[in-house]
């Protein structure tokens, strides 16, 4: 089991909610690959009977995770895909565990190409079709850049109007920090619909 040593990270706080929802042999999604670090946490967990699929639209993303896979040997486990997370249904059809996103900019790239409102909803909506019974989409929200706080008050809304009998909700944010802290909506299927 995860233990969050320190309170800082985002995504270190997301992996205490999702540690015991992902196990060997299931399939996940991170549907902004980035650095790939949660492509690599989550092929780990997944074991090598399960999968992932990661998306990122930047060959710099793909070509850094791909390095970081096959220094762990993670590499057989993990579907790089080169293209938008809006279009994760043209590639995933069986039912999945977990999606992450992680909302803004690659880190260390140009920060002019960021994830969008429209495209992201449209992934999300995608992403709730796909999740199994008591899986979880964990969307980190980061705010700090132009658009940032336009596709948080999209995500928002769309989130909060999902049915309550269909899903869990939850919101997990820092209180107390300035320059805009990222903030965590974690999306629980309860059943199938």
């Amino acid at each position: 089991m995860i233990k969050a040593k320190y309170l800082t990270k985002i995504t270190e706080i997301n992996k205490l909610f999702i540690e015991d929802v992902i196990n060997e042999g299931d399939i996940a999604i991170d549907a902004t690959m980035g650095n790939g670090y949660d492509t690599k946490y989550l092929a780990e967990k997944v074991g090598e009977n399960g999968f992932v699929y990661s998306f990122d639209i930047q060959e710099e993303a793909l070509k850094s995770t791909k390095k970081r896979l096959e220094k762990e040997g993670l590499l057989d486990r993990v579907s790089l895909i080169l293209d938008g997370h809006e279009n994760i249904d043209n590639y995933v059809k069986d039912g999945v565990s977990v999606v992450l996103f992680n909302l803004g900019y690659l880190p260390r790239a140009d920060h002019n190409v960021i994830t969008k409102p429209d495209t992201t909803i449209k992934a999300i909506k995608s992403s709730l079709k796909l999740l199994k019974p008591h899986g979880i989409i964990s969307i980190a929200i980061y705010t700090g850049h132009e658009g940032g706080m336009e596709e948080k008050n999209e995500v928002y809304e769309f989130v909060q109007n999902l049915d309550q009998n269909e899903f869990n909700v939850l919101e997990s944010k820092f209180v107390n920090q300035i320059n805009n802290p990222p903030q965590l909506i974690l999306i629980e299927k309860k059943k199938e619909y």
